[in-house]
């Protein structure tokens, strides 16, 4: 099973790399007979140790070349650090990189990154780092690099040491913490498409405590995709790299796109799957992500009417998504009790059904979730919910995903809809997305109360100078929609659209050679796909 690389929103409208969930969903998928990936690695950016780097990427990185000169010469130290490998799992390295705090004050003080290598599989042919990210904001490129067997094929893992580090705030590397457990558990829960003055003001005060959770982090400030993105150069540098090979996974495609804008002649090659249109404002996002997760949506429903078999949810699509969108509608209303003394509240009953569009082999998972709620039974469908947040089967949670995810994104983009709008822009959303419109509509409300602001704004978008960028984006993509891939390819002065037709998020290693030959014949023999190549 192949494993699906992000997801998007602590409230929809959000990014979120799902590199964690593939590990969680992988325990349901067993009795259905899937795959499980395998144990994920944990280093800590505080684990430094005293191995040495080898291999020709260290050989390169000699003070004073061109590898390691910095943009700025306050950054000089920054960029001279050579990264010191631990032995970690069976045959990984781990390590830490130090980055300052504020790259407009370098002298002041400074923060420590986990970092892990999964070396390439044949030394001898080995061309290189890839530097890897599976989205979020808020995803561990520790634990996707850690998965690279599940996550990349053998021609990527043979040649390239698979790179993945935690961003700033993210994981290991100075998790910001916002809110509680059960707070957290609130706000998933919490109806998300609230349709009365009290729905409201509950909507809006989980809102305020998200806010105020994070604001009290000193590193909030700090954690823009701007901010990650010079943290990459200075990895690049560290790693002994002259340019930068990357793989960037849904947000990781933005991540990745805002690394070509500041150092478009350190880009090497590079790989955006499933790629965000970073031009696009709030209200764009969110209403062509609706429109996205209904046609996954749709297909799926498809897929049962299409069979042989009578389909559970109807003799036709329409009457399927309707039954669907009765039983979100019903759950609001009325949770649904749940295994352990727990209910299925509205929020986690959209979690438990988007999470599965992410990947069609999930849609296993779906079909015997909503079979069992319409019993009256919401267990299966909180599970997913539990699997979408990282929430373990004790309650707590096993990583900061979901507050990361909301922090980076109201730093990125603070503007946020102000709830009294809702009403006159619903048809618009409720027309893309008949099933989830109302849920992105209200999304937009999310950062209103999020009071920091980034004073590093992301570059526009080009990247001129910088060798091809292949950009690829599947035709029922959920979560980022295909008409984002070819705008961004358009936008980026050496795009190279690849399109893959099919279901689920991200185009890579999904089971279509097309896509993956041309992938992995550029990564490992520099051949640039033909632009526009449909697969």
């Amino acid at each position: 099973m192949s494993r699906p690389h992000s997801r998007r929103h602590s409230r929809p409208g959000s990014w979120l790399g799902l590199a964690g969930i593939g590990v969680l969903i992988a325990g349901l998928l067993a009795g259905c007979g899937g795959s499980s990936p395998s144990a994920t690695a944990s280093p800590s950016a505080s684990s430094t140790t005293s191995s040495t780097a080898s291999g020709s990427s260290s050989a390169a990185a000699s003070s004073g070349s061109s590898v390691t000169t910095a943009p700025d010469p306050a950054l000089a130290r920054f960029y001279d650090q050579r990264l010191a490998w631990s032995s970690c799992r069976s045959k990984d390295q781990c390590s830490s990189l130090t980055v300052p705090l504020d790259y407009r004050h370098p002298a002041g003080a400074t923060i420590k990154l986990a970092v892990l290598k999964v070396p390439a599989a044949d030394a001898g042919e080995r061309i290189g780092s890839l530097v890897v990210n599976p989205g979020g904001p808020g995803g561990s490129g520790v634990d996707y690099a850690a998965d690279a067997g599940q996550s990349f094929r053998a021609p990527i893992r043979d040649h390239y040491d698979i790179v993945g580090f935690d961003p700033r705030g993210v994981g290991r590397s100075d998790p910001i913490d916002c809110v509680s457990d059960a707070q957290l558990d609130a706000i998933v829960a919490e109806d998300p498409a609230p349709s009365t003055p009290a729905e409201v003001r509950s909507y809006a005060q989980l809102n305020q405590v998200m806010a105020d959770g994070c604001a009290k982090s000193p590193l909030v400030a700090h954690i823009s995709t701007v901010d990650a993105a010079r943290d990459i150069d200075v990895l690049r540098a560290a790693l002994g790299e002259n340019k930068l090979a990357y793989f960037g996974a849904s947000y990781g495609t933005k991540l990745g796109t805002t690394y070509a804008d500041l150092f478009p002649t350190r880009v090497g090659r590079f790989v955006l799957d499933g790629a965000i249109d970073p031009t696009l404002d709030t209200e764009q996002l969110s209403v062509e992500q609706a429109a996205g997760f209904e046609t996954a949506l749709r297909s799926y429903v498809n897929s049962c009417v299409s069979a042989s078999n009578p389909c559970f949810l109807g003799a036709t699509v329409d009457a399927g998504l309707a039954k669907i969108k009765a039983l979100l509608t019903q759950v609001e209303q009325k949770p649904l009790p749940a295994s352990g003394g727990r209910e299925l509240k509205g929020g986690n009953a959209f979690y438990g059904v988007a999470v599965t569009l992410y990947n069609r082999d999930y849609w296993v998972l779906l079909t015997q979730a909503l079979q069992q709620a319409f019993t009256g039974n919401g267990s299966a469908l909180l599970q997913l919910s539990d699997a979408y947040a990282s929430r373990s089967g004790d309650g707590s949670y096993s990583d900061n995903s979901m507050e990361a995810l909301y922090a980076v994104d109201c730093l990125d983009d603070p503007s946020s809809v102000p709830a009294g709008k809702i009403a006159s822009i619903l048809p618009e959303f409720e027309k893309a997305s008949p099933t989830f419109g109302d849920v992105f509509a209200w999304g937009m409300t999310s950062c209103a109360d999020f009071k920091e602001r980034s004073d590093d704004p992301a570059p526009p978008v080009g990247a001129p100078g910088a060798d091809p960028i292949v950009v690829i984006g599947t035709t029922r993509d959920p979560a980022t929609p295909l008409p984002w891939a070819k705008h961004l390819a358009s936008l980026l002065s050496s795009g190279v659209l690849v399109t893959r037709d099919g279901d689920g998020h991200t185009g890579y290693n999904t089971g279509n050679s097309c896509v993956d030959s041309a992938v992995e014949n550029y990564l490992d023999e520099g051949n640039v796909p033909q632009d526009n190549l449909s697969c």
